[in-house]
C-alpha cells in the first residue's frame, strides 16, 4: 500500500510519562477530532507497548487516532532507516527526523517508511525533519559551528529535506510565512508552540502564535499542548480549537 494516512489539522500534544492521563486525554481527543502527538517522554517511560495502550485506548472510544511519533531519529542512514521499520508496526501518521542528520539519513528513513508500510499492508507515515530546535538562538548555533543567523539555517535545512523527498518540516509558527514561501504549497509544516487566544497564559512558551494565525501564515497542522489538556474538559477544548480554525 503506497498512499499515505490523512492527518488532522491539529494534533494534541500528550506530553505525559502518566499512562493513565495520556489514555484519558487521547479519547477525549480523539473523539473531537484531533490526532495525537507522543514523544520522547511517553515512549522511554512506556517503550512501543505504552504508545498501542494510548492509541487503543482511542479506538475502543469509536476513533481512529492519527499518531505523530515525535521522536526525532538522528544517526546514521542505516541506524534510522532501523529506527523507523521498527516503529511501523504502530502505524504512525507521522514519524520525524533530525534534518541535520543529512540528505542520505532523511531519504534512508523514507524508503525505510515506505518499504515497511508496503510489508505491513498499511499506509506509508508521511516523514518530516525538525530543522533547528526552537530552544537554540543564534548563539547556541554558533557554539556548534553554524555561522549565521538561525532563520537562516532553518532555510537551508528546509530546503535539504524537501530535496531529499521528505513530506515536510517541522517549525516554529513564526517561520511558516517565510518557508510556505520557499516551498511551496505541498510540505507539511507542522508548527508546536501554538496557544488559542482563549487559552490561560502563556507559560514557559516564548514565540506563541493563535491557531488561526499559524494556518494564515502557511501551517498545515498544529500542535496544541496544555491549552487542551490542560482544560477542565480537554475533549471541548480541542473542539474549541478545531471551531477557531473553521471561523
Amino acid at each position: 500500500m503506497s498512499s499515505v494516512r490523512p492527518v488532522p489539522p491539529v494534533l494534541v500534544a500528550l506530553d505525559t510519562a502518566d499512562l493513565s492521563q495520556a489514555q484519558a486525554w487521547a479519547r477525549a481527543v480523539s473523539a473531537a477530532g484531533c490526532g495525537l502527538k507522543l514523544g520522547l517522554e511517553a515512549f522511554c517511560a512506556h517503550g512501543p507497548d505504552g504508545v498501542r495502550t494510548v492509541t487503543d485506548a482511542a479506538a475502543a472510544a469509536g476513533a481512529d487516532p492519527a499518531l505523530f511519533l515525535d521522536l526525532k531519529f538522528h544517526d546514521i542512514p542505516n541506524t534510522v532507516a532501523g529506527a523507523v521499520r521498527a516503529v511501523a508496526p504502530l502505524a504512525p501518521a507521522i514519524v520525524n527526523v533530525h534534518a541535520a542528520g543529512g540528505a542520505a539519513m532523511m531519504r534512508a528513513a523514507l524508503d525505510a517508511a515506505g518499504d515497511a508500510a508496503h510489508r505491513l499492508g498499511q499506509p506509508r507515515p508521511r516523514v518530516i525533519a525538525v530543522t533547528v530546535l526552537t530552544s537554540l538562538d543564534d548563539a547556541d548555533l554558533a557554539a556548534t559551528g553554524v555561522t549565521g543567523a538561525a532563520a537562516d539555517q532553518v532555510r537551508r535545512l528546509a530546503a535539504l529535506t524537501v530535496e531529499s523527498g521528505l513530506d515536510g518540516v517541522v517549525c516554529s509558527a513564526h517561520e511558516a510565512a517565510v518557508l510556505r514561501a520557499d516551498l511551496g504549497p505541498d510540505p507539511l509544516l507542522v508548527t508546536p508552540g501554538v496557544r488559542p487566544a482563549w487559552a490561560a497564559a502563556a507559560g514557559d512558551q516564548k514565540r506563541i502564535m493563535t491557531p488561526a494565525d499559524a494556518r494564515a501564515a502557511g501551517a498545515s497542522h498544529l500542535v496544541v499542548g496544555r491549552p487542551v489538556t490542560g482544560a477542565p474538559d480537554p475533549g471541548a477544548a480541542a473542539r474549541r480549537v478545531l471551531d477557531d480554525l473553521a471561523a
